[in-house]
């Protein structure tokens, strides 16, 4: 499945065991459609790994971690003077959001191999 807002690093442990980590930040307009690429991942994983996410040491396929940050900016314009060698700046009004949002998945040799065979075939 080709996924359009997350791309997959992936990172191979000494036990086989293995790591995909993605980041996206994205504007609100597109926010629904990251959570959609979310849910399909997550979906996936929880419907071809019933067994549910959880420390892999304790007999879990498959680990994630999901955090989400919202940042808020305000464009300050900075002119330059150049006779007094000094700035002056004048706040803009309005206000611009960003989402970013980082999943990290871990799993055993078997999910993993699930895994890139799902969203990362492409990439091969």
């Amino acid at each position: 499945m080709a996924l359009r807002y997350l791309h997959f690093d992936y990172s191979e442990a000494t036990d086989d065991s293995g790591c995909f980590d993605a980041m996206a930040s994205v504007s609100p307009g597109t926010l629904a459609a990251l959570h959609d690429e979310l849910a399909l991942v997550l979906g996936w994983a929880h419907q071809t790994f019933p067994g549910g996410s959880g420390p892999l040491d304790e007999g879990h396929a498959w680990h994630h971690d999901l955090q989400a940050t919202l940042e808020r900016t305000r464009r300050e314009p900075l002119v330059f003077h150049p006779a007094s060698g000094s700035f002056s700046t004048s706040p803009e009004a309005g206000e611009s959001l960003r989402h970013t949002v980082s999943l990290s998945i871990s799993g055993t040799a078997d999910f993993c191999a699930a895994f890139r065979a799902c969203f990362m075939a492409d990439e091969a």
